[in-house]
């Protein structure tokens, strides 16, 4: 069954052809109105959010068809300690198609593993965060023209930041791109993420000033520094503030930038900014609407599909020692591997 994990469980093709079927849904809203008529979108949130349930939400009544779910674990049975493999196995059995949300990396893996419709990751953990990247790359795509031959500047919170990670992995199988990841020491790019998307060390560069980097960047996508991935308020209190985005600080920037965020934002792009023609990333979550209805039709359509991901082995002798891996709290599920690697949070391994 076809699912979207990360953003890799789909081919560069695949996500032209979705970002062309968004662009038509965009034109042509009333030729997919009941598409769906008669399906049901189950929304697992087990972590708050807004753009992205009430988007899953609207595309999918857009679509013609149904929703249900929770957006809160607090109405569930999770809050009587039930599992992510038994929410999921029940809701599959309600549902056509599943997007799910957790704090814990991993878990639309586990979902993904029981469920008996295809399973959408809407965010895991400081993981991935694919349908995100799906948004990024048509309001890139409709905004620039282009998904190759692009600067691309990521700034603030680089290691716990789900979206910034996905899309560096999909950027980064687009020709010419270059990435400028601007953040302080404590929330650099992981390594993990460089070695598995950016081996070829001229195609990016670390800097912790976001000025004087900012005149040759044709993308600036801007980050929250996310207090609910901090172990220490103390630390968090001290970054939250590194980088503020003013008109004064685009000065020198270029008349086609385009200024992107995941959202919500909270200081780091003055509202000042909102009134700039380059600012996107209010047109950036509504295409997040039209990127998901497409993405929608496409699972429900490859509903049979073989799976395209790994599945990876037991070795007893390792253990993930991630804390915020799905390994650490969800009961009876094996501990799987790729070589020395946690299938689940793409941590590495050690030895027991």
């Amino acid at each position: 069954m076809r699912n979207l994990i990360d953003i890799l469980d789909f081919s560069k093709e695949e996500i032209d052809s979705l970002i062309d079927v968004a662009t038509d849904i965009i034109s042509n809203p009333e030729k997919y109105s009941e598409v769906c008529h008669g399906k049901i979108l189950g929304t697992l949130f087990f972590e708050p959010s807004t753009r992205t349930r009430l988007s899953f939400t609207s595309a999918m009544m857009s679509l013609g068809g149904n929703v249900l779910g929770f957006s809160n674990v607090s109405s569930s049975s999770v809050a009587k300690g039930e599992t992510v493999a038994d929410t999921v196995r029940m809701a599959s059995a309600y549902s056509d198609i599943i997007a799910m949300r957790h704090p814990k990396e991993g878990a639309p893996i586990v979902a993904s593993r029981v469920s008996s419709v295809p399973i959408i990751n809407a965010g895991d953990g400081g993981h991935f965060h694919p349908t995100q990247t799906l948004t990024d790359l048509i309001t890139i795509k409709r905004k620039l023209g282009r998904l190759d031959n692009l600067t691309v500047g990521i700034c603030g919170d680089l290691k716990y930041g789900r979206t910034v990670h996905s899309l560096i992995a999909a950027m980064a199988r687009y020709e010419g791109i270059k990435f400028v990841l601007i953040s302080p020491d404590e929330l650099k790019l992981p390594d993990y993420v460089k070695e598995e998307f950016l081996s070829d060390k001229s195609s990016y560069k670390e800097v912790h000033d976001l000025d004087s980097n900012m005149s040759e960047l044709d993308i600036l996508y801007m980050t929250r520094i996310q207090a609910e991935r901090f172990g220490s308020a103390d630390e968090y209190e001290r970054l939250k503030d590194s980088y503020i985005l003013t008109k004064e600080k685009l000065k020198d920037a270029k008349p086609t930038l385009s200024i992107m965020h995941p959202l919500p934002r909270v200081t780091e792009i003055d509202v000042e900014v909102d009134d700039d023609p380059r600012a996107h990333y209010f047109d950036q979550a509504a295409n997040g609407r039209y990127i998901r209805m497409a993405l929608i039709l496409k699972l429900l359509a490859e509903r049979q599909a073989p799976s395209k991901r790994a599945r990876g082995e037991e070795n007893p002798s390792l253990v993930c020692r991630n804390p915020h891996c799905i390994t650490s709290t969800e009961r009876g599920i094996k501990k799987l591997f790729s070589g020395n690697c946690c299938i689940y949070c793409d941590q590495t391994a050690v030895e027991k």
